[in-house]
Parts: structure tokens; sequence; C-alpha cells
């Protein structure tokens, strides 16, 4: 899990730098910088959205996990943990709770994720995992200078989800196919764009009652193409 505990660590080391940067800069510089964070997320998201190439099974994995994602109310359960990392650190204004939930969904959606934590379990090979270390650290800075610290505590979900899948790279091992994981890529960057829309406040969208998407398209992109259904 070397690739996991470095990237945690440089979401952390990016958050510290950003939030003692965050003192020094005013309301209006924040605004406008989160206006640039919000559209190259956007851009981020809408590149990865295209290399999906079957529509299908993306649409079907967004509504299944919506319906899970409502079931289970992950959104509301991700906006209380945050509300109560922001009791325990004193913050206000809501921005750690919006800042952890915010920076945990791009940090943890994307097949950067699944596949590094895949290889770094299976194939003891961290580097794609250390390049989105690299990325995630780098935008840690300007997301805490803007949100405050509670980007921070994204770590702890990184840990979590890459870990786990890490973990349990050899059960995955044969499904994720390079078909697999466009699908897999589509799918989470239609979630990046969502999040976008969020930062630039242009629609509320629950982002984290999608999530579950992520678990529907692999198996259901794997049998669309076993059985030749693309």
């Amino acid at each position: 899990m070397i690739g996991t505990i470095v990237n945690a660590a440089a979401i952390i080391t990016g958050a510290v730098v950003g939030a003692s940067l965050k003192r020094g800069i005013s309301d209006t510089i924040k605004s406008t910088v989160m206006q640039g964070i919000g559209l190259s997320v956007l851009l981020v998201g809408t590149q990865m959205s295209l290399q999906g190439s079957h529509l299908l099974v993306i649409i079907i994995s967004l509504a299944l996990g919506g319906v899970c994602g409502e079931l289970l109310r992950i959104e509301h359960r991700l906006e209380q943990l945050g509300i109560w990392l922001e009791n325990k650190v004193g913050g206000n204004g809501g921005d750690v709770a919006r800042a952890f939930v915010t920076t945990s969904l791009i940090y943890c959606v994307g097949a950067m994720a699944v596949v590094g934590a895949i290889e770094d379990g299976i194939q003891g090979n961290p580097n794609t995992l250390f390049a989105k270390s690299m990325l995630d650290g780098v935008s840690a800075i300007f997301f805490a200078s803007t949100m405050g610290i509670g980007v921070l505590f994204s770590s702890v979900p990184v840990i979590l989800y890459q870990g786990t899948i890490t973990l349990l790279a050899s059960t995955v091992k044969g499904i994720l196919n390079p078909y697999v994981i466009n699908q897999l890529t589509s799918t989470g960057g239609l979630l990046i764009i969502g999040i976008a829309l969020n930062i630039l406040e242009i629609k509320k969208i629950k982002i984290g009652n999608l999530l579950p998407a992520i678990l529907f398209v692999i198996p259901l992109a794997y049998f669309a193409q076993k059985y030749n259904l693309m």
C-alpha cells in the first residue's frame, strides 16, 4: 500500500501548505481562483467522460448507482461527517465540511485511483499512484488555499478507498481490461463534471449518491463485452 500512503501524505502536505496561504488571500481572489479550479475540474471530467464507448452501460450504471446512493443516503452521511469534522476543528461557515466532501469525491473518483490501487496490490507497482499523488498534492494546495484545512481530511477516505481496493486487487484482476477501464473512466468523468458544476455553483448535484455507479459499471461493462453486447 505504499502508493496509497504516499498519496495521502501528498494530500496532507498540499493541504497544510495551501491552508497557510489562505490567510493572505482576499475573498475576491479566493472566489476567482475557485472558479478557475472549477473550470479545470470540468475540463478533466469532460476529457475522462469521452473515453467511454458503451453509452447504455454508463447510463444504467448511473441509474442503479443513484438508486442505491439515495437508499443509503451517502451524500447525507458524507455531509454529516464533514459537519462533525467542522465542529471538532472549530471551523465556521461550512468551509471544512464543503472542502472535505468536495475533495474526497475528486480524489476517490476516477480510474487512476482504481487502476493504481490494483497495480499496487497485484504487481507491487505504485507508479500510477505516485503520479496521482503529485496531481493530488498540487491540487490540494489550491483547494486548501480557497476552502481551508478541511481538504486535509480527504486523505482518510483516500486511504480507506484505495487501500481496500489494493487489498482486494486479486479478485478483480481479470475483470479490469482496457474496455472496462474506459467505461469506468467515462463514468468517473461524468461524476467529476458534476463536482465541477457544484464548485461553480451552477447546479447542486448529489455526487455522493451517484458514487455506487462506479461499482456497477465494472461488472456491467465486463458482461457487455463478454457477451458481445457492445
